[in-house]
């Protein structure tokens, strides 16, 4: 399954404006299977997401159904919304079809208040995807292994973030350890640019199951990288070197 990252600068509070910049981007991208793009994609990361959050039906989601058709691909990426007087972090994965999935982020970052207006996600996401058992994940839930654990039941975990500049090396280091301790292949798009809180150096990636890159985008750039995800290889290293089978039951 080929992949495409999608890191973006993403425009403080305007949608339309974010959504038309991926278009660009994707304009110069071939053929591909998958495109993901960072969290809350369509207005930057917000905490305070009143007059920010998109409401229900969301417009950014009927794009993605429409991108994706166009491109005969899947689109994932995350968006602040509003629902039923609750506000989401929701992460979408949307296939050509028009049949999509989503994933409310679990672990809300309480560090920049997040908690206080989001309502936290309650379940483990995985959708099937050309092949691939495909686990949903928004930054700040990359911290916590146990949510992330592999139960034999992915093969890709998919990230999607707006981490900072100044915990970059975490970033780095999470993505490693989540890939060689469940075993699975890893996408995870981070974003560029900077809000009115903080400043962002990307480190979008593709790791193999053992934490190897094999495709990233340049720091501090907006680019389109895609690569090609190995499931037989996959296979293979679980098979001759079966270390899930030996994991702690949860």
């Amino acid at each position: 399954m080929r992949v495409t990252l999608c890191q973006t600068d993403i425009i403080w509070g305007q949608p339309q404006a974010n959504r038309e910049a991926v278009e660009r981007m994707l304009s110069n991208v071939a053929e591909t299977d998958l495109v993901i793009l960072p969290e809350m994609f369509s207005t930057g990361f917000v905490t305070d997401p009143e007059g920010m959050a998109e409401n229900a039906p969301s417009e950014s989601l009927e794009w993605m159904k429409k991108t994706a058709l166009q491109r005969n691909c899947a689109i994932a990426g995350s968006i602040a919304l509003c629902e039923d007087g609750r506000y989401f972090n929701r992460l979408y994965f949307v296939k050509p079809d028009g049949e999509f999935c989503s994933y409310d982020k679990k672990h809300l970052f309480s560090y920049a208040g997040e908690h206080l207006r989001f309502t936290p996600g309650q379940e483990r996401v995985i959708v099937e995807w050309k092949g691939l058992r495909i686990l949903l994940s928004v930054c700040y839930d990359l911290r916590f292994p146990v949510w992330l654990r592999n139960r034999s039941d992915y093969d890709l975990l998919l990230c999607v973030a707006s981490w900072p500049t100044a915990r970059r090396k975490a970033w780095d280091a999470l993505l490693k350890a989540r890939a060689i301790e469940n075993q699975c292949l890893v996408a995870a798009v981070n974003r560029t640019g900077s809000d009115p809180s903080c400043t962002y150096n990307g480190g979008s990636v593709i790791l193999d199951a053992l934490g190897e890159c094999t495709a990233s985008c340049r720091d501090s750039v907006c680019e389109a990288v895609s690569a090609d995800l190995d499931l037989h290889a996959l296979r293979q290293l679980r098979g001759s070197f079966p270390v899930l089978e030996d994991r702690d039951p949860l």
